[in-house]
């Protein structure tokens, strides 16, 4: 979906033409045009503004390019947003008009760490006084030194769907300090790109979050690099990495970036720190918790809160039997949710639990802070990790994901519904409107009715596109979203789905 228009956009649009050859692309410092921050930077540094702000459109385009066929004289194309490039002026043209917001949210988060490191240092030479940025730009690192040797290996052997071996999706996280995340994203692009993984992968001063697919020869390889990096090595262990079916074909592109928050919760670490979790609980401790829970007759006056910390659209296809689950959309409304039902919370015992554990770390953070409850606990390692151990256990139905498999299965049960007809179906389809991004529950039947919209607005709407010209924009608030209530308020203590 095309970006809103930034600051410097014009300046990108005109730099897609030029060449980078002059610039340190092992160099991942992200910087782009911010007049507001741009005006808060000594004189020093806005002499190497417009340096920077090429450097930083040059690494973005840097982080889509792609191998070209061996019948190609290129040596590489760029895929960015489902689209093949193969010259570098349409790449550039294509960065500079549909992401210029991501452009400039880099250079916001970059500008302010360096405008803060600048009036902080008290230890700076006069020669780095007058060249700032230029010494903010050169880092001791090399990317390439942190990279598995893969000389023994083929790359049809490193690229997924090759040869008879089957590919793998991981899903990780990892909370630590991170001093200097610019140059984690350069080397989680580099890594990543050698190994000829797919993914998302957000890092932020307060540790990375990633789900990355490929072979299992690259995978096994990426968690070796991570497992062996003196960053994460003393916080990662192999049984953080969760593994299942899939592989590369699992995204459409690699997309690696840096950003105040690893998961996005809303509220900067800062004021709710990944520091002061829940109790940790592993999958077997978890499992007795909900069997004592589900155990009691009346569960109306239990002291125990089962709490499901994911979206509506992922709980009602697979959650844990006799849980709460908020009908919210965004992981961002969790904070919300739990201030506008905070007295259900008063003295309770709360399980939570989520995809990976990620949200929880957060969402437990906040909901302690709160000082209501008696306890909280959380599942360590996510329903993931639980349906490693109990694939028949509490936990009934699908297990959503974000990518392009959009569940796992790991048992039989269906407990929703066909949108349409009201028979049981729990396989999500995008919304066949153009650029409406809701998810939609229809059955074969119903699809080959010609059923395939999230809505009847909707359904009309692309309607109306199928017929007349193609309009450039589609309001997310549909009529399924929109007749929900952004933040709901729980009309008794225990809501049962």
């Amino acid at each position: 979906m095309p970006s809103s228009s930034a600051p410097g956009q014009e300046d990108d649009q005109e730099a897609c033409i030029l060449r980078f050859s002059d610039l340190d692309l092992k160099d991942k410092s992200l910087i782009n045009s911010s007049n507001t921050l741009k005006a808060e930077l000594d004189g020093s540094t806005k002499k190497k503004y417009s340096f920077a702000k090429k450097k930083a459109f040059a690494l973005f385009v840097k982080t889509k390019q792609v191998p070209a066929p061996s019948y190609e004289y290129k040596e590489k194309w760029w895929k960015c947003c489902q689209q093949l490039f193969m010259n570098q002026t349409s790449i550039h043209r294509h960065v500079a008009t549909q992401h210029a917001d991501d452009i400039y949210h880099q250079t916001a988060f970059i500008l302010k760490q360096l405008a803060a490191t600048l009036n902080t240092s008290k230890s700076v030479t006069s020669a780095n006084k007058k060249n700032p940025l230029k010494e903010y730009l050169t880092h001791s690192h090399e990317v390439s030194a942190w990279l598995p040797d893969t000389s023994c290996f083929s790359p049809d052997e490193l690229k997924s769907g090759q040869g008879s071996e089957e590919g793998e999706v991981l899903l990780y996280y990892c909370y630590c300090d991170l001093e200097d995340p610019q140059w984690i994203c350069a080397w989680q692009t580099a890594l990543c790109q050698h190994l000829h993984l797919t993914g998302k992968i957000r890092i932020a001063t307060e540790g990375i979050n990633g789900t990355v697919g490929g072979s299992k020869l690259a995978t096994r390889l990426y968690v070796e690099a991570m497992l062996s990096y003196p960053l994460f090595k003393d916080y990662l262990c192999k049984e953080d990495f969760k593994i299942s079916r899939g592989g590369a074909h699992c995204f459409p592109e690699l997309c690696v970036g840096v950003f105040e928050e690893i998961v996005p919760m809303g509220i900067s670490p800062n004021k709710i720190s990944y520091k002061k979790p829940g109790i940790h609980l592993s999958p077997s401790e978890f499992h007795k918790e909900v069997e004592k829970f589900l155990s009691q007759a009346d569960k109306e006056q239990s002291d125990t809160i089962l709490l499901d910390c994911r979206n509506f659209y992922e709980s009602k296809i697979g959650r844990f039997q006799g849980c709460l689950a908020p009908d919210i959309r965004k992981f961002s409304y969790f904070p919300s949710y739990v201030d506008t039902n905070l007295e259900l919370f008063r003295e309770k015992r709360v399980l939570m639990y989520c995809t990976g554990g990620i949200r929880c770390e957060r969402g437990s953070a906040y909901l302690k802070a709160k000082g209501v409850c008696k306890e909280v606990f959380q599942l360590k390692g996510g329903i993931h990790k639980y349906l490693e151990e109990f694939p028949d256990g509490f936990y009934k139905g699908k297990l959503f994901v974000f990518d392009e498999r959009y569940a796992l299965c790991y048992n039989s049960d269906v407990l929703s519904e066909c949108s349409y007809c009201g028979a049981q179906w729990d396989q999500y389809k995008l919304c066949s409107t153009p650029q409406c991004r809701q998810l939609v529950l229809t059955c074969p039947a119903c699809q080959g009715q010609g059923f395939t919209a999230c809505c009847v607005t909707c359904q009309d709407k692309g309607d109306r596109q199928a017929s007349g010209p193609t309009q450039d924009s589609f309001k997310e608030e549909c009529e399924c979203t929109a007749r929900r209530p952004r933040i709901p308020r729980e009309v008794s203590q225990h809501v049962q789905l």
